[in-house]
């Protein structure tokens, strides 16, 4: 089944981030987040900036959005995590309006697989490997000697993977990740298996997940009407390869979730990378990127 993006509202989906508490639609049928918190007006709603989109290296069409700050000597480029996308992850939480006020200009891209870029179900098209590449393709793209980088979760490996390559990342921001990237490669596999992801997505029944962590991802899918078949694919090609932390030289700041499963001893990733500092938030794996403090840290670092 195709995916159903545009079923959702902006504020239904905002809601995603900060609420771990889901319920089941009468009317629909579908599993949508619990959340307290009122419907903004229309004119309150967050800037969502200009779309646009890229082809990739082998052929498959990346969506981006930007914003056009006063100060774009350094253009700051946001990845996100895996079944979110950049409004989810970026936009309702306020990062990319904290940047913007700061000056800053802002790309955004939705990986492959992932928000508006094209949704290809073969494995082999995925894997953070192939998203460095893409990513590397909208520095040329947008014509960017020198980025400031910041991913999250996933896109913290890709990140990582980027800055390991060469001199373009000015400055760094990880968040979502700990010791797992250094004993493992990736995000950390031990604590929610590809495996459990995999049989999550394709699960007829998202209440009938026994795996409480793979349930959340697919609840997060289903929310966004991501395409969960896209989502298995790249579940199925997760990095697990030895990263050359040591060849990163952009000042580093790892973030991560007093709570989170999924960045547990983020010290020992921050130990290993050789110009980093750490900065814990408040919140498990997604309730950390609803830390107010999270923009104003980006910011910081960034500036």
């Amino acid at each position: 089944m195709p995916p159903t993006r545009r079923s959702r509202s902006p504020a239904r989906a905002a809601a995603f981030v900060p609420s771990p508490a889901y319920r089941r639609s009468p009317r629909h049928g579908r599993v949508r987040p619990l959340s307290s918190r009122p419907a903004e007006p229309q004119s309150r709603q967050p800037d969502r900036g200009s779309e646009s989109s890229f082809i990739a290296p082998d052929g498959l069409r990346i969506a981006y959005r930007r914003w056009v700050g006063s100060d774009g000597r350094v253009p700051v480029v946001l990845h996100h995590g895996f079944a979110a996308n950049a409004l989810i992850n970026w936009v309702f939480p306020g990062v990319v309006a904290a940047l913007s006020a700061a000056g800053r200009w802002v790309w955004a891209p939705d990986a492959r697989g992932h928000g508006r870029s094209e949704s290809p179900h073969d494995p082999d098209r995925y894997g953070e490997a192939v998203m460095t590449r893409d990513l590397i393709a909208l520095f040329d793209e947008i014509g960017a000697a020198e980025v400031d980088l910041v991913g999250y979760s996933m896109g913290a490996i890709v990140a990582l993977l980027v800055a390991a390559q060469g001199r373009r990342v000015r400055r760094l921001v990880i968040g979502g990740v700990g010791a797992g990237v250094v004993e493992l490669g990736g995000v950390d596999t031990r604590v929610v298996s590809s495996d459990a992801i995999i049989a999550a997505l394709g699960a007829p029944d998202a209440e009938a997940i026994t795996d409480e962590r793979a349930r959340a991802f697919r609840q997060l899918a289903d929310g966004l009407g991501a395409d969960r078949q896209a989502l298995a694919a790249q579940a199925s090609r997760r990095h697990a390869q030895p990263i050359a932390l040591e060849r990163i030289l952009a000042p580093t700041l790892v973030l991560a979730g007093d709570t989170d499963p999924l960045a547990t001893r983020p010290e020992v990733l921050a130990a290993a990378i050789p110009h980093a500092r750490l900065q814990l938030l408040s919140g498990d794996h997604m309730g950390a990127i609803g830390d107010p403090r999270l923009a104003a840290l980006i910011v910081e670092h960034l500036a």
